[in-house]
């Protein structure tokens, strides 16, 4: 049987990759720092119907701060001791502030850094010590549309998505030029996506650029990670001409900066629009 570990597990995405991938027979190791969410996460998987009517999927909880490198370490071996193979590490942990730089804590811009770029960082070579002596293997990035241009009061976000999305590129780059074909890395950028870290933002304005777009359910989001562990690519965004244009904004920086105060009315009428949709039942 193919084995995952997913990141980030206990909520969101994180949860809704774990489900998405058991049922297209995955063993999943569910991994969070919530111990408990991590653990209510592989009951969630151990209770679906397994593949055809099959037997229920084989779920796995741990414990994990992505931040420390030999937690990350720690949780391929157990997974390599246990299934005598690793064949996916979706990495999912993130977190999110939002505001200008200047006014953020010192704590909140460290925790985006440690956990969305360093985080990404440690999972990824974590994965690649078994799957390159394997010679087969796939690691999934889920990036953000963040990580291809930076949204005004996200922009520490972004730096760190930013960051992400060079080291997945550039590892797939020197996995090429070391002749590894059979290990992928891929980086997943989708637009907002309706999860507990925005759940608490429909009043703020510097996340506006979160729901510039069309908000993402989970679900839909989740079937896209396991899409790319199916047929790898090395960047793929959700919705995917999304992707194209914000790239525009980063080619243009300056058309983009003289139609910014367009784009971010627009973005915070977007915004306001989803919480009156959801505060009357009707989202998602």
């Amino acid at each position: 049987m193919r084995t995952a570990v997913v990141t980030g597990a206990g909520s969101g995405l994180g949860r809704a990759s774990a489900l998405e991938l058991a049922r297209r027979g995955f063993a999943v190791w569910a991994a969070d720092i919530d111990a408990a969410a991590a653990a209510r996460t592989a009951a969630d998987v151990a209770a679906l119907a397994g593949p055809g009517g099959g037997p229920a999927p084989e779920a796995h909880a741990a414990t994990l701060d992505v931040r420390d490198e030999t937690d990350c370490r720690s949780l391929a071996a157990a997974v390599l001791a246990d299934a005598e193979r690793l064949d996916l590490w979706v990495n999912n942990a993130g977190v999110f502030f939002t505001g200008p730089a200047w006014e953020q804590t010192a704590a909140q811009r460290r925790a985006m850094l440690e956990v969305n770029a360093l985080g990404v960082i440690n999972g990824t070579l974590a994965a690649l010590e078994p799957m390159r002596a394997a010679g087969r293997g796939h690691v999934v990035n889920v990036v953000s549309l963040a990580g291809l241009v930076a949204p005004p009061g996200e922009v520490v976000y972004a730096a760190s998505k930013h960051a992400a999305l060079a080291f997945s590129l550039g590892t797939q780059f020197d996995l090429r030029r070391a002749g590894e074909r059979g290990v992928r890395v891929s980086a997943l950028c989708p637009d907002g996506i309706w999860t507990p870290m925005i759940e608490d933002k429909l009043d703020d304005p510097e996340a506006a650029g979160s729901f510039s777009g069309r908000l993402l359910r989970v679900e839909e989001v989740a079937r896209e990670v396991a899409r790319l562990a199916e047929r790898p690519r090395p960047v793929a965004s959700v919705p995917r001409r999304r992707g194209a244009l914000v790239r525009l904004f980063d080619l243009l920086p300056g058309p983009s900066m003289r139609l910014l105060p367009l784009v971010m009315w627009d973005a915070r009428r977007r915004q306001r629009a989803y919480k009156r949709r959801i505060e009357a039942g009707r989202w998602p």
